[in-house]
C-alpha cells in the first residue's frame, strides 16, 4: 500500500471533493488539485492579518513574544521606556520598534510627562485595555502548567471576593506574588500611584 503525505494547510483553505479551494481572495492562486507532496503557497507572518480569522488578525498585532510582554508590563504599571527596558532586558532599538508598533496599532498611546526635556510614557488605550482578559487567561494557564517550584508569581482574581461581581480592568490593582518579589523594579513601580488612573 502506497503512503501519501500532504503538507499542512493554513486554516483559510477548504478541502472539498478532492480539491483544495482558497477562501481568502487576498492570496494568490485560487484552486489547486490535491496531489501528493504538492507545493502549496506559504503564508508569510506579515500576511496573517489578511486571513479571515480573528485569532490570526489578533496575532498580527500582539503575536510577537516581546510585544505581549510589553503590554503585560504596561498593565503592571511600567509605562516609561527605561523601566520597560530594565525589566525585559531588551535593546533600545528592539524596544523602540515594538513600542512604535503598539502605538501604530492603537494599543498604546504616547503621553508627555515632562516638557523640558520632552519625555513620554506609554499608556493603554481602550483597545489596549480590552486585552486584559487575554493577559489574565495567559497568566492562569501559566500558573497551572508553567509555574514551577517557585509557584505562580501573580494571582489574578476576576470577581470580587465579597459580592462575586465581575471586576473590570480599571478596578484592579496588581500585587506581586512570591516569585515576583525579587524583581525590585516592578515592586517599586507597583507601589507608586498609576499615572493614568488605571489600576490593574
Amino acid at each position: 500500500m502506497r503512503t501519501v503525505s500532504y503538507r499542512v494547510l493554513p486554516s483559510c483553505w477548504l478541502i472539498r471533493s478532492g480539491n483544495i479551494q482558497l477562501l481568502d481572495s487576498n492570496l494568490e492562486s485560487s484552486v489547486y488539485n490535491q496531489r501528493p507532496c504538492e507545493t502549496v503557497k506559504r503564508m508569510r507572518w506579515k500576511q496573517i492579518d489578511t486571513m479571515r480569522c480573528s485569532v490570526a488578525r489578533t496575532l498580527s498585532v500582539i503575536g510577537d513574544r516581546w510585544t505581549i510582554l510589553i503590554v503585560r508590563d504596561v498593565f503592571l504599571g511600567l509605562r516609561r521606556f527605561e523601566l520597560i527596558q530594565r525589566d525585559l532586558g531588551l535593546t533600545p532599538h528592539r524596544l523602540s520598534d515594538r513600542l512604535r508598533g503598539l502605538v501604530r496599532d492603537g494599543i498604546l498611546t504616547r503621553v508627555a510627562y515632562e516638557k523640558r526635556p520632552p519625555r513620554f510614557e506609554y499608556r493603554l488605550t481602550e483597545k489596549g485595555i480590552d486585552l486584559y482578559p487575554l493577559i489574565v487567561v495567559m497568566m492562569e494557564w501559566g500558573d497551572r502548567w508553567m509555574a514551577g517550584r517557585a509557584g505562580p508569581p501573580v494571582k489574578p482574581e476576576l470577581t470580587c471576593p465579597s459580592c462575586k461581581s465581575k471586576i473590570e480592568p480599571r478596578e484592579m490593582s496588581a500585587q506581586a506574588g512570591p516569585a515576583l518579589k525579587s524583581r525590585r523594579t516592578v515592586e517599586r513601580t507597583l507601589e507608586q500611584p498609576p499615572v493614568s488612573g488605571l489600576k490593574l
